[in-house]
């Protein structure tokens, strides 16, 4: 991979995250004509903040975590991108995700650019109001770059609603009036979209359901398996469920189990709720290791967890016929070329999981307007612009004879650097 600027920041023998997204850039540079000549925007984050997040725990000491709010891109519009707490989070994870949102919402074609937030903490080890104060904190430290018009985070990995209503007040307080659209993902009682918690999800499944008419699989008696339960993963497994589909192996970090006749996702949900994750669910027929999990043959695999978890030596081994990335940068680009050498229709993230920043778009018009659609509204909405999304994608693919992600890279880099040039650069 040949890099002519790696920042001074990152470590140039290890990338981690953002040289797996220079990689797919590097695929689709080719592909983008005249407006090639703008491809470095597309490697270079327009906007960096790391934070320094000190909060006062229960036991009186005083605590400081790492932040990061990225802004890769803004020439279609105001930042658009979630906030994850996690252990891992890293600079170079952060700006990945910011410039899959670029990538994610040109995608679309809703008008936003990419931006992606992080904090360095194991929120399982905090309380519900050091929670709370961590939250505020960070927000009041990237409260300059935020904004209805400027950049909207939204809940991602150990975030929620609970959170986005915290930052929400937050940027009240600091603002001193109160714009619901700051944030999306917000609960309802605060200017929240309906259908927002399952949207993410449900795209998921609109995007299967097209894929597998294209290959000719029947989604009733499919067989699914899927990697994380959570809020994509959980609800990517009822519709589907609900479609007549069979989810015969379900894994979250808690374990891996299988039910060759399809799990009871409803009573699965029960048990999570209870257990706080899958291991232990009486309906299963067994419980494998963790590294089994890739070795079940499935129609449509599902990763719905963390990033890298397709390797090359993962994908040698898969027998499925389509994956749907419905967790950001599941696949490696080396594992990439193996699936296509196998013949593995693989729908990527930036169109699979884009569901939740398309009713996160909805929910930011209605705050604007102070005017709220119902629920079937918004699902016959976000089920258009899925299926408009991944049909021209889709033709590109055809046409060009490349990979869905590097189609769907040269929709999106297409729109975002048309935008760049008529913008042109100021001063």
């Amino acid at each position: 991979m040949s890099h002519d600027y790696i920042p001074s920041y990152l470590n140039p023998n290890d990338l981690g995250p953002w040289g797996q997204y220079l990689q797919q850039v590097d695929r689709v540079a080719p592909h983008l004509g005249s407006l090639s000549r703008w491809v470095e925007t597309l490697k270079r984050p327009k906007r960096i903040l790391t934070v320094d997040v000190p909060i006062e725990r229960d036991d009186g000491t005083i605590a400081h975590y790492e932040g990061y709010r990225v802004q890769h891109n803004l020439s279609r519009g105001p930042g658009k991108g979630g906030v994850r707490f996690h252990q891992d989070v890293t600079l170079s994870e952060v700006m990945a995700l910011s410039a899959w949102m670029s990538v994610k919402n040109a995608a679309v074609n809703v008008p936003y650019g990419g931006a992606k937030g992080g904090i360095r903490v194991d929120p399982s080890t905090l309380s519900k109001g050091e929670l709370q104060r961590l939250t505020r904190r960070y927000t009041s430290e990237i409260s300059m770059l935020i904004g209805p018009t400027k950049d909207i985070p939204a809940p991602d990995v150990n975030t929620n609603e609970q959170v986005m209503a915290w930052m929400m007040d937050s940027y009240a307080m600091i603002e001193g009036n109160l714009s619901t659209g700051v944030v999306t993902g917000k609960p309802i009682s605060l200017g929240g979209s309906l259908g927002r918690r399952e949207a993410t999800g449900r795209g998921v499944f609109v995007v299967g359901q097209e894929a597998a008419a294209r290959r000719g699989v029947a989604l009733a008696g499919a067989r699914i398996a899927i990697q994380g339960f959570g809020n994509v993963g959980g609800t990517a497994a009822t519709i589907f469920a609900d479609a007549g589909a069979k989810i015969v192996a379900v894994q979250d970090h808690t374990g891996t189990i299988v039910r060759e006749d399809g799990l009871d996702v409803a009573q699965l949900h029960k048990h999570v709720a209870e257990a706080g994750g899958v291991k232990g669910f009486p309906g299963a027929d067994a419980t494998l290791d963790r590294d089994a999990f890739w070795d079940i043959e499935s129609d449509i695999l599902i990763p719905a967890a963390l990033e890298r978890q397709i390797t090359a030596d993962v994908a040698a081994r898969l027998k499925t016929k389509i994956i749907l990335e419905g967790a950001n940068g599941p696949t490696t680009p080396e594992a990439d070329d193996i699936l296509a050498d196998k013949d593995v229709l693989v729908v990527p993230d930036v169109l699979a999981n884009a569901g939740g920043v398309t009713v996160s778009y909805f929910e930011w018009v209605q705050d604007f307007s102070s005017f709220f659609w119902t629920e079937d509204e918004i699902n016959a909405r976000l089920t258009r612009i899925m299926q408009s999304a991944f049909g021209a994608v889709w033709d590109v693919a055809q046409e060009k004879k490349v990979s869905l992600r590097t189609a769907t890279f040269i929709v999106a880099c297409t729109r975002i650097l048309q935008a760049r040039e008529v913008r042109g650069l100021y001063p």
